[in-house]
């Protein structure tokens, strides 16, 4: 038997929204040939598996393939280690090291931007469209829909399609928010889904950091 956290990352200040996430904390219990099927089984948008929690060390999984990065998995798997571990100085998921840094309630990553998977950003003319969307607005097998809130103070509504890898919506998408950090060039704010939130900055060695709060809300035991 492992055990499963299954948390919500980018929650909203109340708690509310976020994107859920599972994580085997000691993930080198699970073979590495049924961490795919777990993933697909367990049906979150990532599954992460850590193999060595004193240096972060993880793998990240879709229903549909492994990632070498992706940003809500790795707030998440940060913020759960500080909790049952002590706090990480960095990730080390198969992208390379990623930084960490806490700060209060919030919890930070730094990635690449060019570490995020292929996706189309549509930018929208306002947050009501994106809000009214009812599948993707192309044919792309990731689509980033996007509008300005607020554009002087960086805040932006948003929303994530990714058939391809077989995630109809994602709540809330920390790569891609590294991505787009790195294309705007500024600090977002980003609503995502049905109310997450994401925090986003570029950092000046050219790595953007997001980041946000996280909620646990079930310890199980998985077979």
């Amino acid at each position: 038997m492992a055990t499963l956290h299954v948390l919500r990352v980018f929650t909203a200040a109340d708690g509310g929204h976020g994107n859920p996430l599972g994580i085997f904390v000691d993930g080198g219990e699970v073979a590495p040939e049924r961490r795919q099927p777990i993933a697909a089984e367990l049906g979150y948008s990532e599954t992460v598996f850590v193999d060595d929690p004193s240096c972060g060390e993880m793998r990240i999984f879709t229903p549909a393939e492994e990632l070498p990065f992706a940003g809500h998995p790795s707030v998440g798997t940060a913020w759960l280690l500080a909790r049952e571990r002590g706090p990480v100085a960095a990730l080390h998921p198969p992208a390379g090291e990623v930084p960490v840094r806490y700060e209060g309630d919030l919890t930070y990553i730094a990635g690449r931007p060019d570490w995020a998977f292929p996706f189309e950003a549509v930018e929208l003319g306002s947050s009501a469209e994106v809000e009214a969307l009812t599948e993707p607005p192309t044919e792309a097998d990731a689509v980033y829909a996007w509008a300005w809130v607020d554009e002087r103070a960086g805040e932006m509504r948003s929303r994530f399609f990714a058939p391809g890898l077989r995630i109809e919506e994602d709540e809330a998408t920390g790569a891609v928010a590294v991505a787009m950090g790195g294309r705007l060039g500024r600090p977002l704010r980003i609503r995502q889904g049905a109310g997450s939130e994401l925090l986003a900055r570029p950092l000046a060695d050219g790595t953007v950091e997001v980041g946000g709060r996280c909620a646990l809300d079930e310890v199980r035991s998985i077979e």
